[in-house]
């Protein structure tokens, strides 16, 4: 070595920074020293100086100087001199030697640190700089046990650097690792391996923990190494002795699982899996009843899935090339593990079935794929078939209304089963609906004794079938007596046969989810309508002692109604009376206030309103919104006398707005914050139920044809005075607001009345997001009224204007994102509005504004068009500048528009692609740059070859433009494909901006 000068010392008073319990002043200044050190030319020395003479006994010293250690090495290590790497190498090498003959092994967060910097140390080093470094590492560490410990994390570590598939690698990494692999292969593997087999060989009993680990580097190297050094006699048999052995069977099942999932030839995968698969068997590891170490079985649960997928794999490969008989080796060898499949498909435990649910789907694909069944398949297939719904059952310890993690697993496991009965069902639907059939009708005949697992699962059945069997959901259901299928006879039994009275919510759960799938059942036999509504509304549903249930039913009787409302014109007042306590506005009680918890799994925990007698109200407001929807679908799609429908509608939203005047008289009086909260928050709930039932209407059944205006127009008289409110200002607005786009579509021209009063109240010191809202409102109208809201529209033009200029041109700070990002959001509704204006044709919207508000509105918007690096409102910029080019830009235009062009608009198309903010790689910005080339094309059929002269002789040369480069402009300009135009125009200003 050369010769070095002493080291720098530690800085003592730094270190002591290092300890996990020092104050926030000493960690730091160990920080600040550690920095200190990575940057400093020489400061890894004295870490190095540290480790080589065991200078620190303190195990975060020790961490600390490999941490400098491994900076130098990672970033630094191409600028070391030759003596310097040799340092690096000795220092390691020396701190390796010190632990070998300690009676204080260190701790594994400093050995792996260690094992990582020798690893980086490899990747850089091996194998130009430092060919030797396995026999140099083997050489030093021998056989003792802390030598191999260190040994072993830092194959792992290697693995980590040079061959993990969860790292992405640049090509120069990966031509790197590939030539180190090589260069193992070639020089040390078989060492390597040697040193693998004495290692299982010499700790398997004395030191397992070891002989783990040194499974796991076998398992991780196996996959890219010659496995004829692993997959012999003497390797396997020693793995296989392993797997007897309780301490290390689930480390030796991992490292067989990732010697069979090794990539090879078809013929000899089949031959490894087999040979394996025997001596498995012959060691009496198929006998899954008499092993009761569930974690080892699931261990050997994934080697099983391993060696099956393995097989499939051949098969796939031979059957591709050779055809059906070329694969029948491995198949034949898959078959017969179908057995041991099945075993632990319906063990006990989840975790060992769902391992070997992978293997089981791909056998039943390989099977979809074979021209017959013999009857030993079809019996495999009914076999899967008969696990699937047994491991579909609940357990008695599933906590329904209070679903925890256990919980979730299983539903995701659940998710699992349906995969494979989806599988079946493309299998053999046949096979799959006669068990069901079987398994469903001796159920529900004998339901009331029956466990609710049972029943539930039952029941899970057929609603499964209805993704399984996509033609039931119409085709099954035929009407025709003399065709009637198995599941109208299922769904016959379910809605008859009283299980709906079942007393567990799983149950009750699963009834109305699947009478809502298989709806279109009940337009075959609309005579069970009648007893599945009084489900819906009794305590089976809607009344339910659940409130999870009770949510869910809600959204679910929405989906009924709408669906068969037609089959319900008999039942609507019965069902409207019997919903009307649902459908009262539940207003909060003054003191104290309360609410109870309710679980909804698997959505975030929700809130029950408490009404005033002290009772918690059976929905939620979400719930409640549902019910308003079913309400408004009963009365207008039934086949009563519009008089009827209107008395009807009155019924339902009288109540609503009742309540409503009542609380907004209070909220002003109410001095408690959480309390006026609350109120606002009824309020808003209040008007989105009104807005709700309005989802009732379509095209053919209109508010108008339905006689519903008036009620409507009374929810609009009842609402807008909340407008005003000063008090819950942002929930109230936005659910007017809502009710307001609502009615625009439904009252059509008969809110026209009302939206002035609106604007008035909502322009009424507006915020930022306040006018960004109210923006697509007025958009909104003017896109469907057009020329009907003309004078409205030039009236509230200019205030709408002013308004927005004002909250653009407030201050704020110079880091707050969130202003930014609502003054941009403004911007661009600012512009989406002018553009609704300008498409719609409404020219004299803008005429009447006066010339000069006009030029300084159409100012803004070539600004919009340059100087604001936003290319969403950019685009929208040219395109309304396109637009009033178009109105105005001929010969009988505006008056003096056509020097607004040339002065303004034209300059606007060259100098906003010119910004260095244009960013022409990006493709919003380049959609920007066309809605440019059509202006100027535009322009050009406007106004000529007048256009064409001021571009040449003016406007281009100012811009330092070559009198060539102009000619071919004007002439792509003029040409009549406006796509050659936009591609010339994105070549014409990369060049500029080169």
């Amino acid at each position: 070595m050369a010769c070095q000068s002493a080291p720098p010392a530690m800085d003592e008073q730094a270190l002591l920074g290092l300890d996990p319990n020092a104050d926030a002043r000493y960690r730091q200044r160990a920080m600040a020293y550690f920095e200190q050190l990575k940057e400093s030319q020489d400061g890894w020395v004295v870490c190095a100086d540290a480790l080589s003479n065991g200078l620190y006994s303190d195990d975060h010293v020790k961490f600390f100087c490999f941490q400098v250690l491994e900076h130098q090495v990672k970033f630094r290590h191409a600028a070391l001199t030759a003596a310097q790497q040799q340092l690096i190498r000795e220092t390691l090498m020396k701190w390796l030697e010190q632990q070998l003959v300690s009676s204080h092994p260190e701790q594994p967060f400093v050995r792996n640190k260690a094992a990582q910097v020798l690893a980086l140390t490899f990747v850089l080093e091996y194998p130009s700089l430092w060919p030797e470094f396995f026999f140099d590492l083997l050489a030093l560490v021998g056989l003792t046990p802390q030598g191999v410990d260190l040994y072993l994390r830092t194959l792992m570590a290697i693995d980590a650097e040079v061959v993990d598939r969860d790292i992405l690698h640049s090509p120069e990494e990966t031509r790197r690792n590939t030539l180190i692999k090589d260069s193992m292969r070639e020089q040390c593997v078989p060492h390597l391996v040697e040193s693998w087999f004495h290692i299982l060989q010499t700790y398997q009993r004395s030191h397992p923990q070891l002989t783990c680990q040194c499974l796991e580097v076998v398992g991780a190297y196996v996959s890219w190494i010659d496995l004829n050094l692993i997959a012999n006699d003497r390797f396997v048999a020693l793995l296989l002795g392993q797997m007897s052995l309780e301490a290390l069977r689930e480390e030796a099942c991992d490292c067989l699982l990732e010697i069979v999932n090794k990539g090879m030839d078809p013929h000899d995968k089949t031959k490894l899996v087999e040979s394996l698969s025997q001596v498995l068997q012959g060691a009496g590891f198929y006998n899954i009843e008499q092993e009761d170490d569930v974690d080892f079985l699931a261990k050997f649960s994934r080697l099983v899935n391993g060696m099956g997928q393995a097989l499939v794999l051949s098969w796939s490969k031979l059957m591709k090339g050779g055809g059906l008989k070329a694969g029948a080796e491995p198949l034949a060898a898959l078959e017969a593990k179908v057995p041991l499949l099945l075993q632990l498909l319906v063990h006990e435990d989840d975790d060992i079935s769902s391992n070997v649910v992978g293997c089981c789907y791909e056998y039943l694909h390989v099977l979809k794929q074979l021209p017959q069944l013999t009857d030993q398949q079809k019996s495999n297939v009914e076999a899967i078939m008969m696990a699937v719904m047994k491991k579909l059952t609940y357990d008695d310890e599933y906590n329904f209304e209070n679903e925890g993690e256990d919980e979730a697993m299983f539903v995701e496991y659940r998710k699992q089963l349906k995969m494979l009965l989806d599988r079946l069902a493309q299998v053999s639907p046949e096979l799959l609906l006669e068990a069901v059939g079987r398994v469903f009708t001796r159920t529900l005949q004998n339901w009331q004794a029956a466990p609710f697992m049972e029943v539930e699962v039952a029941i899970r059945l057929l609603y499964m079938l209805g993704e399984a069997l996509p033609a039931s959901h119409g085709a099954h259901f035929s009407g025709d007596a003399a065709k009637t299928s198995a599941l109208q006879d299922m769904m016959r039994t379910l809605v008859s046969c009283n299980v709906s009275s079942y007393q567990h919510s799983s149950v009750s759960l699963e009834f109305f989810e699947t009478v809502v799938r298989y709806d279109k059942f009940f337009v075959v036999e609309p005579q069970h309508i009648p007893n599945v509504l009084m489900a819906f509304l009794d305590q089976r549903g809607l009344r339910h002692s659940s409130p999870k249930v009770r949510s869910r039913v809600a959204y679910l009787f929405s989906r009924f109604v709408k669906t068969l409302h037609k089959h319900m014109t008999a039942f609507v007042e019965d069902i409207l009376t019997r919903i009307q306590d649902l459908l009262e506005l539940a207003p909060p009680v003054r003191t104290p206030p309360r609410c109870v918890q309710v679980s909804r799994a698997p959505g975030p925990h929700t809130l029950l309103p408490v009404q005033e007698n002290g009772f918690p109200a059976l929905l939620t407001s979400d719930d409640q919104l549902f019910m308003f929807e079913a309400a408004g679908v009963l009365i207008v799609g039934g086949d009563s006398p519009v008089e009827h429908k209107q008395a009807l509608m009155g019924g339902l939203l009288r109540p609503l707005l009742d309540a409503f005047r009542l609380l907004l008289d209070k909220l002003p009086q109410e001095a408690e914050e959480e309390r006026r909260a609350a109120l606002a928050d009824c309020l808003s709930h209040a008007v989105g139920f009104a807005s709700r039932t309005s989802k009732a209407f379509s095209n053919k059944q209109t508010v108008k044809q339905c006689g519903c205006s008036e009620a409507y127009r009374d929810c609009m008289r009842t609402f807008l005075p909340a407008l005003g409110c000063p008090v819950g200002r942002g929930p109230l607005r936005g659910a007017v607001r809502s009710f307001l786009h609502r009615m625009i579509i439904c009252l059509e021209e008969e809110v026209l009345p009302f939206i002035p009063a609106a604007s008035q109240h909502l322009l009424k010191d507006p915020e930022p997001r306040d006018l960004q809202e109210f923006i697509p409102l007025i958009s909104q109208m003017t896109a469907k009224f057009k020329r009907q809201v003309s004078p409205f529209l030039q009236q509230v033009f200019l205030p709408l204007v002013g308004a927005i200029f004002e909250a653009l041109g407030r201050p704020a700070e110079e880091n707050d994102q969130t202003a930014a990002l609502e003054q941009q959001l403004l911007r661009r509704s600012y512009f989406s509005f002018l553009l609704t204006v300008v498409g719609s044709g409404m020219s004299e919207v803008l005429d009447g504004q006066g010339p000069e508000n006009m030029e300084r509105v159409v100012f803004t918007v070539v600004q919009g068009a340059v100087d604001y690096p936003d290319p969403v409102a950019q685009k929208t910029c040219f395109i309304i500048l396109s637009r009033l080019v178009d109105m105005w830009g001929g010969k009988d235009g505006v008056v003096g528009f056509p020097d607004f062009i040339y002065k303004h608009i034209v300059p606007a198309c060259f100098l906003a692609p010119l910004k260095p903010t244009f960013d022409l790689s990006d493709a919003q910005t380049v959609l920007t740059l066309a809605e440019c080339s059509i202006t100027l094309k535009t322009i050009h059929l406007k106004r000529g070859p007048e256009f064409i002269q001021l571009l040449q002789q003016e406007y281009l040369p100012s811009l330092q433009v070559s009198p060539q480069v102009s000619q071919e402009l004007c002439q792509v300009i003029q040409q009549p494909d406006i796509k050659v135009l936009k591609s010339y125009m994105k070549a014409f200003f990369q060049r500029a901006k080169l």
